[in-house]
């Protein structure tokens, strides 16, 4: 008997129809002699009606209530779920997240799990029932409802998993596992049968859909296997796994992009110690997490200080850096929404050289301008105009073989 962690994202929970199918794979697994626990998301589009509800009352939300708010879409789908299960005979029962209870931090919206509380969950599933957890949601000390970012609830089906010791945990979504690149761009991309969890949790910062980044940091810091597979069919999925020597084999395993960015330039400071801190420095105290940064000599003892941020930051980002330029006797803040973040990514580049170089030529030969560039030892990343942003991906799939068109 093995204890299994199921997690079902938004779109494999859309429909009733579609609750009454994971029900039928959460009794399939249960009747091959598991213990399960199945984390859910809200309904596909609950959570983006409630957030839209949030904005709609205020500019900017106040962030305990919209914790609470936007937690109240998968009380809905755990619900349904454990409502099905026993329909079907099956001894089931849903939990929120502070029923567990999911300790988490109390940053609102961007919550990080600090424990979880295994007592009530460990003697239900030795009772033999089929727990249904609300994912995305946890409590913090004081015992306020928090959430931990989009897509929270592969976190905290992993975070399950690491506390149960399960062991597997697979991610049902609406993709049968993780692929070289966005097949909606790319016809010929190719799924991969592993991963490792380097190359996954640079993906997933990168832009890749499949997994949240902070599952991935998770299963690797727990050593939990994640094995990403779609909820609408049987086909095997994606291992993401600790690395091995078959895997350093691959130059670049994926190509990832992401338009969800902004651009905030802060033009002409003066170039001196501390600017960059006095810049930065209210949007870290504003939970607003920093991407990519360039500073460059703009004239004689000035600079500009370049950096992105999320979209959904971008308002409070923007208002927060206009009060800090003023301090800084900076000439103007210029911002761009209209771009996009195109990676390369593969744990073979830490013992390959060139990468960047042919991925530079390459987007030189279609005329797309490179505004940013970041690198790590398994990634390369560049930011350039939005709409360039397919071509940019169909090109450096081709480049690298990842469709078997090498240059």
């Amino acid at each position: 008997m093995a204890l299994v962690v199921q997690k079902y994202g938004g779109s494999s929970m859309g429909t009733i129809e579609r609750i009454r199918n994971v029900a039928k794979r959460v009794a399939k697994t249960y009747d091959a002699g598991n213990d399960m626990v199945v984390v859910v998301s809200a309904m596909s589009g609950e959570t983006n009606k409630l957030v839209a509800l949030a904005n709609d009352i205020s500019e900017f939300p106040d962030n305990r209530e919209y914790d609470v708010l936007v937690a109240s879409g998968e009380q809905v789908s755990i619900a349904l779920l454990a409502m099905c299960l026993k329909s079907m005979g099956y001894k089931a029962k849903s939990y929120h997240g502070w029923q567990i209870p999911i300790i988490t931090d109390n940053a609102f919206s961007k919550a990080r799990i600090e424990k979880i509380d295994d007592t009530k969950i460990r003697a239900d599933i030795k009772d033999g029932t089929i727990l249904v957890v609300a994912g995305f949601q946890g409590v913090d000390g004081d015992g306020n409802v928090t959430t931990l970012g989009r897509g929270g609830s592969d976190t905290s089906a992993v975070a399950m998993a690491a506390a149960l010791k399960a062991d597997v945990c697979e991610i049902y979504t609406d993709v049968d596992g993780v692929y070289t690149t966005d097949p909606n761009i790319c016809e010929d991309a190719q799924k991969i049968e592993k991963v490792s969890y380097d190359e996954m949790l640079e993906l997933a910062s990168l832009g890749a859909k499949v997994l949240q980044i902070r599952s991935v940091e998770f299963a690797k810091k727990y050593n939990v296997d994640v094995h990403v597979r779609s909820s609408f069919n049987d086909n095997p999925g994606t291992m993401v796994t600790k690395e091995d020597k078959d895997m350093e084999a691959v130059l670049v395993s994926g190509i990832a992009y992401d338009k969800n960015e902004a651009k905030i330039a802060v033009m002409q400071v003066p170039d001196k110690p501390g600017i960059a801190a006095k810049i930065l420095s209210p949007l870290s105290e504003a939970n607003i997490s920093v991407d990519m940064i360039v500073q460059n000599v703009s004239a004689a003892d000035l600079t500009d200080f370049t950096f992105t941020v999320t979209k959904a930051d971008f308002k409070k980002a923007l208002a927060i850096t206009n009060e800090a330029a003023k301090g800084i006797d900076a000439k103007e803040v210029v911002t761009d929404e209209n771009i996009s973040k195109v990676s390369v990514v593969g744990v073979g580049m830490r013992s390959h050289a060139g990468v960047a170089t042919r991925m530079f030529q390459s987007l030189a030969k279609e005329g797309i301008n490179i505004q940013m560039i970041s690198t790590s030892e398994i990634k390369v990343s560049v930011v350039i105009d939005a709409k360039y942003t397919e071509l940019a991906v169909r090109v450096l799939h081709d480049i690298f073989g990842l469709s078997g068109k090498a240059a």
